[in-house]
């Protein structure tokens, strides 16, 4: 037998918001946070634009100064998302089992404003002036560890890196391990915070951002007019719960796991397939283990970044997994309005198609003008729509040719 598997908490930090309330007004109103620079100077970049942050305190989910210096922004961040997500489950409980509470939390980089840190002091003023700390605020999976620290968390706990798909392979992979009994719940997702000249210039020069100076043209999937994505960061996590466990203890569900795809191009380091045969295995996995029916309405999180081979390469994925129907689908890419947060993507859009599901709100896809004859579905132009949605679909397509799917289900 397998168990079924449900969302009972949600945390973001996100360039709209850093509670899930702004977050998805922010959404629903088809807010943007899509600005100038103002991390650092851009003046020698070829970009002006990004999403930041903005107005996070990391004192809100620290309890002292000293663990905050110990942490890189990427793993501030995955902490106040967590804490969010935890306190709003109500998971820790003194009946909790701590060592079936994993940690699933990724992130695509990594700590990498800490390594740009210290390989200047390396350059300035020698080995001998590295912090000790560098290596433990630089690695991958720090912010796992620092969460299953900071809750106690001693059940099945690793990061997942696979690039702009990271945290729906940890959202997946969680809850994989919750429905085959390895874990009564995990706090999965993910984190990024990799806005600085480097990681910036990297992405401008494999030509994959947007070089616009005009935010209402940053970010505009699906649209004739895009021309690469905007640079984003934060952080999405979820706690998932096998479903008695959490019937058990009264928590609230909102909503309900029931579907995961994976699958790889195996054809380019950055391009995705044209063809979309990875990304069709991925959805395809993914809806037919949530066995979607033909009558059920459905919200699709589309990856959607605005580059021209994502999203003409997505728009065929859709149609061959889904036939005729996709033209029935709701489809949008919230990444208009949040730019791509890499690897926290993944997992701030699955909070998105929960609170779809949840509110039977689809969210826009913003600065929608100039429809493209590829990409010709319906994806929700400008302005939120209401429907009573029965399940969403999240899509996730990194680099090096990661797909995943996760699919939801509406709670009972």
């Amino acid at each position: 037998m397998t168990n079924r598997v449900v969302v009972t908490g949600m945390g973001v930090i996100s360039p709209v918001g850093n509670t899930i309330d702004e977050f998805w007004n922010s959404l629903k109103n088809g807010e943007c946070g899509i600005r100038k620079i103002e991390r650092f100077d851009a003046s020698r970049l070829k970009v002006s634009l990004d999403a930041e942050v903005r107005s996070f305190e990391p004192k809100s989910c620290y309890d002292t100064v000293q663990e905050i210096r110990k942490s890189d922004l990427y793993m501030q961040y995955a902490m106040g998302a967590a804490k969010q997500a935890v306190e709003q489950s109500g998971i820790l409980t003194e009946e909790l089992d701590r060592e079936r509470l994993g940690v699933y939390v990724g992130s695509g980089i990594g700590g990498i404003n800490t390594t740009i840190r210290e390989a200047n002091k390396l350059t300035e003023k020698g080995p001998d002036m590295i912090s000790p700390l560098f290596v433990p605020m630089m690695i991958s999976n720090m912010a796992a560890g620092a969460i299953s620290i900071r809750f106690g968390a001693k059940g099945p706990t690793l990061p997942v890196v696979t690039a702009c798909a990271t945290s729906t392979h940890t959202i997946g992979e969680a809850y994989r391990a919750i429905k085959h009994g390895y874990a009564d719940a995990i706090i999965a997702g993910g984190s990024e915070a990799s806005i600085n000249e480097l990681a910036m210039a990297g992405f401008i020069n494999c030509q994959a951002l947007n070089l616009t100076d005009n935010p209402s043209e940053g970010s505009v999937p699906f649209d004739r007019r895009r021309g690469g994505f905007v640079m984003g960061e934060g952080a999405g996590i979820l706690v998932l719960e096998e479903y008695r466990h959490a019937k058990k203890r009264g928590a609230k569900i909102l909503a309900e796991i029931v579907g995961y795809g994976n699958s790889s191009d195996a054809y380019h380091m950055t391009a995705p397939d044209p063809k979309g045969d990875g990304a069709v295995r991925a959805i395809r996995e993914a809806v037919t283990e949530a066995g979607i029916t033909e009558n059920e309405e459905i919200y699709v999180n589309a990856h959607g970044t605005g580059t021209h081979l994502n999203d003409v390469m997505e728009t065929k994925a859709l149609k061959t997994v889904f036939g005729e129907r996709a033209k029935e689908l709701h489809i949008s890419s919230t990444k208009s309005m949040t730019g791509h947060m890499m690897g926290a993507t993944g997992a701030v859009e699955a909070i998105a198609s929960v609170l779809a599901l949840s509110e039977g709100i689809v969210p826009p896809t913003i600065n929608y003008r100039e429809p493209d004859e590829e990409c010709d579905l319906d994806y929700t132009p400008n302005e939120a729509v209401t429907a009573d949605l029965d399940c969403a679909i999240s899509t996730s397509l990194g680099f090096g040719g990661h797909n995943a799917c996760i699919a939801f289900r509406k709670a009972e």
